[in-house]
């Protein structure tokens, strides 16, 4: 998920006056845009100068963030804009490299040629062993055609790419898992279907991101019919894993009984409808789903959960409710019920502010900002590969979910996701759960 599609580094001079640094805050608070980072470089003896990440919609507000700061007075200046996620994406965020040195003519014969030749022979006898000789066991490809990248919808799998390549980074940094983007031109399920068949003997796992709904469904269901390593849509399952942790959460913030509560989704996309599924399996006892498609309400039923005609209908009978529409604004104000749950996911604007669900008698009430799927993904694929099991199934992702809401401290809404603790014991937990089934 993303907070904010514009991404700016401003670089502030205040004088070293107390309160300058909350004026040009609250100026770009003022403009609607989010704060990120606040790096000091340079402490003068009569003024301080840093770098504020700043966070915004589009261009347009970024020029009223720009011009609310130089409109300050008492010698606050602006001295450059920069674009800090352009540079740092330059020649790409991953590569592949040497686990090992070769530097003498003895390590190229080991490494390489003749002795790889004897490490091809014993996998030849038992192809297991690949994953004790080789990257297979340790690789996941991230496999995308590129038509439903987060927030920017159907943009092409090229244009994907930088998407692809960070959760290849996210992979390695909190899994150690090498990823591999894999880019489709092809938006036919059968071709899709066949062609991840056709490279899978080079992975442990697949990763599909980023597929959009209907063709996504069919083509996970396939692939993990077909193929005998762990498939994944993480829109899909990702974002399911996240928000039942996240619902865990405010539910015990907000003293109700999950199990017994009435879970209505809106929205049957790809999130939506993996979302009803994981709340069904969780034991959830009553699931609504409300989406314009006649479709996606005919699959949901086929999977066990009850569609609703209107969105005030299936807002006035939640208990818990849940929106991954993309359409700010979408639930009026006036159909909350008091103690309800609201959890509005849609970035960068929910489909309820937080503060009006609250102000209309919420108990609890977020949106999705802190809601990030880079909480699930890395440690479940760590747990299945540890595991060496052939599929990832409900039970494995509902302990994951349990493992982040375990990890969430009271009063916030899930862990921090630079945690490295918490990607570990979603992976155990996974793992746990895969050793169970196998055994």
């Amino acid at each position: 998920m993303i907070d904010r599609n514009i991404i700016r580094a401003l670089v502030v001079e205040t004088p070293s006056v107390p309160g300058n640094l909350g004026k040009v805050a609250t100026a770009i608070g003022m403009a609607g845009a989010d704060i990120g980072e606040i790096e000091t470089v340079q402490v003068g003896t009569t003024s301080t100068l840093r770098n504020i990440t700043v966070h915004c919609e589009n261009e347009e507000q970024l020029k009223e963030v720009l011009k609310a700061i130089r409109g300050l007075k008492g010698g606050i200046r602006l001295h450059a804009v920069s674009d800090d996620v352009l540079r740092a994406h330059e020649g790409g965020k991953i590569q592949m490299k040497s686990r090992l040195d070769v530097r003498s003519l003895a390590d190229l014969r080991r490494v390489y040629t003749p002795g790889v030749a004897d490490v091809c022979r014993v996998i030849q006898k038992d192809p297991e062993k690949a994953r004790l000789y080789t990257g297979i066991g340790n690789s996941v490809a991230i496999v995308t055609d590129g038509t439903a990248i987060l927030g920017l919808g159907d943009i092409g799998p090229v244009a994907g790419m930088p998407v692809m390549e960070g959760k290849a980074v996210l992979f390695d940094r909190f899994a150690g898992i090498s990823g591999i983007p894999i880019l489709l031109s092809t938006r036919d399920p059968d071709e899709m279907v066949r062609t991840v068949k056709n490279i899978a003997s080079g992975f442990g796992g697949i990763l599909l991101e980023d597929i959009g709904s209907p063709h996504c469904f069919e083509v996970e269901e396939r692939l993990k019919r077909e193929l005998d390593i762990p498939v994944m849509h993480d829109d899909q399952h990702g974002t399911a894993v996240v928000t039942l942790a996240a619902v865990i959460s405010a539910c015990k913030s907000a003293g109700v009984n999950l199990k017994e509560a009435v879970v209505g989704q809106i929205g049957l996309g790809a999130a939506g409808m993996a979302i009803c599924r994981m709340f069904m399996a969780y034991g959830v006892r009553q699931v609504l789903g409300a989406d314009k498609s006649d479709v996606a309400k005919e699959r949901l039923a086929e999977y066990g959960g009850e569609p609703v005609g209107t969105l005030q209908e299936i807002t006035e009978r939640s208990d818990i409710l849940i929106a991954t529409t993309g359409v700010p604004g979408l639930i009026k104000e006036e159909w909350i019920r008091k103690g309800q749950v609201i959890l509005a996911l849609s970035n960068p604007k929910p489909e309820i502010e937080p503060e009006t669900a609250l102000r209309a008698g919420a108990a609890y009430a977020a949106d999705g900002r802190a809601v990030n799927n880079v909480l699930g993904f890395p440690g479940i694929f760590r747990g299945v590969l540890n595991a060496r099991v052939p599929k990832i199934t409900h039970e494995m992702l509902m302990a994951a979910a349990e493992a982040i809401a375990e990890s969430t401290k009271e009063g916030e809404l899930v862990p921090h996701p630079l945690n490295p603790r918490v990607h570990e014991l979603v992976a155990q937990a996974v793992e746990t759960v895969a050793q169970k089934k196998k055994s």
